[in-house]
């Protein structure tokens, strides 16, 4: 007999996954308003702001920002030190800036409609 699977365990996961990745821009985005970082101080950034839990991999990480580049919200420029591998530094443009805003209305709009909703009692819950 195969061991029961916690289908709420992976059902949460599935949640925290389908919401990281639909925030994943608005993330990135406010994380290099404060200045040019390259993909794994974004990474450290998150994680450490987060309290650690927002963690990304390189691999969810870099298409994120590729896209933001293509879209034209992000330049780039390589950096090579002295000693050590280049670096790819991501920095916000003013187009960037304006999508951030646009992100972070977007998201501020859709959590207070979730905890509007989330908080309403159960009785109310029912009414038509």
């Amino acid at each position: 007999m195969a061991p029961a699977r916690d289908t709420r365990s992976n059902d949460r996961r599935s949640i925290e996954r389908e919401l990281k990745r639909g925030s994943l821009e608005l993330i990135v985005l406010h994380l290099l308003e404060a200045g040019e970082a390259y993909g794994y101080e974004i990474v450290t950034k998150l994680s450490e702001q987060s309290g650690g839990e927002l963690e990304v991999s390189d691999g969810t990480l870099y298409p994120v920002l590729y896209r933001l580049e293509r879209a034209g919200f992000v330049k780039v420029r390589w950096e090579t030190p002295l000693r050590g591998v280049p670096r790819k530094y991501y920095e916000l443009t003013p187009e960037g800036r304006a999508e951030l805003e646009r992100l972070i209305e977007e998201w501020s709009r859709f959590a207070g409609a979730m905890d509007r909703l989330l908080r309403r009692r159960p009785e109310e819950r029912h009414d038509g």
